[in-house]
């Protein structure tokens, strides 16, 4: 998923952010059991996995403690 990068998150809205996050976090669960019982062909997917929510959680707190506009808000200086 190298395409979910930090301007693309920052154009979803806060409600798609933690679904994102919550699929990611499903993945996760999966990938590390798969990786346990050695059928996982790539472990470098849990790595990249793991900075993806990273990445989203680090735009949610942007998005939630203002420092960044969200979807939707975006606002031009007068």
């Amino acid at each position: 998923m190298r395409e979910l990068k930090a301007e693309k998150i920052r154009d979803m809205a806060e409600d798609e952010i933690l679904t994102k996050i919550k699929e990611l976090n499903e993945e996760m669960f999966n990938l590390r059991f798969r990786n346990q019982v050695r059928q996982l062909t790539n472990p470098l997917l849990i790595r990249e996995r793991r900075r993806d929510i990273a990445r989203l959680q680090t735009v949610l707190t942007e998005h939630r403690k203002g420092i960044r506009t969200s979807a939707g808000s975006k606002e031009t200086k007068s």
